[in-house]
């Protein structure tokens, strides 16, 4: 069995006919044809029926479909790593509070120390990110759902506390002057919520879980994918929200936002770091990586 073999497969499958595969492929439809009885000669199945007007796959040929574009993915990205590798660069997946306040910081330190290694960092929520690095995109993950599982080791690297944040006026100021946080009257206020897939918002429901407060008695003036949007909607009055302190500090000290804190038992948030087991990884990723464990703070 060969690259170019299964090459030419997932392209009649992909493409539905013998000729427009060899025109993506850029080969002759003989030889097309000759790689796929190939194949079924290689396998004892049969893999593709077809007559002078259609193809139909057989069910060993979907089940070697599968398995096919699995091996070409890993194929195109060892080469990508590889090639990347040569140029010291160093892809990074990251969900919205990594991506925003705790990478850029080290990410600077780093390249002082290291000015021939670049990086390319895309964005997504923590389950797009886990899925990212599952399908070979991203050499690092940082987001804030432990995603440990088959195929990903995932490792704690970044700590901090969830809060409550609000505008900042009288009727909050009030309630801060108060012996203890009034925490049942805040959360009858209406809440912004991150989107679902979110880890913040994973977090957050399970905190407020603990703390015996139910989304279906909370209410929800609306959810929202990005936090610099929470905390305007916040500054603007529309609501209240939780998130990390390290993603608010910068306006509670200049008095844009309040910021309740939450009982010590239930507010500590991680933050994660996470690689793909089965990848090959290179010795910027590793010493990246290394320097992550070592400064973040």
């Amino acid at each position: 069995m060969e690259i170019k073999q299964l090459q030419s497969f997932v392209a009649v499958v992909e493409y539905g006919n013998f000729t427009k595969a060899a025109e993506k492929t850029f080969t002759s439809q003989p030889t097309i044809s000759t790689h796929i009885r190939a194949l079924e000669d290689e396998l004892g199945e049969k893999l593709i029926t077809r007559d002078t007007k259609h193809i139909e796959i057989t069910p060993k040929g979907r089940e070697l479909y599968e398995c096919a574009t699995h091996i070409l993915d890993l194929q195109n990205n060892l080469i990508r790593r590889w090639r990347e590798e040569n140029h010291k660069t160093i892809n990074l997946g990251a969900s919205t509070v990594p991506s925003a306040y705790i990478l850029p910081e080290i990410m600077a330190d780093y390249s002082l120390q290291n000015p021939d290694v670049s990086f390319t960092i895309s964005q997504g929520d923590s389950e797009e990110v886990a899925e990212g690095l599952e399908n070979g995109l991203y050499d690092l993950g940082f987001l804030g759902i432990d995603c440990s599982g088959d195929k990903l080791d995932c490792e704690e690297f970044f700590s901090d506390e969830t809060v409550i944040i609000t505008p900042n006026t009288e009727k909050f100021r009030e309630m801060q002057r108060a012996p203890q946080v009034p925490y049942a009257e805040l959360l009858k206020e209406p809440i912004i919520f991150r989107e679902k897939g979110s880890g913040s918002q994973r977090e957050t429901d399970y905190l407020l879980e603990q703390m015996g407060y139910a989304q279906d008695s909370l209410n929800i003036a609306a959810r929202v994918n990005d936090q610099e949007t929470i905390k305007n909607l916040v500054e603007a009055g529309v609501g209240i929200s939780l998130m990390p302190l390290i993603a608010i500090r910068h306006r509670e000290n200049n008095g844009r936002s309040l910021v309740f804190r939450l009982p010590a038992e239930y507010s500590v948030r991680k933050f994660y770091i996470a690689v793909n087991r089965s990848s090959i990884k290179g010795e910027a990723v590793k010493h990246f990586m290394k320097f992550v464990k070592q400064n973040a703070r």
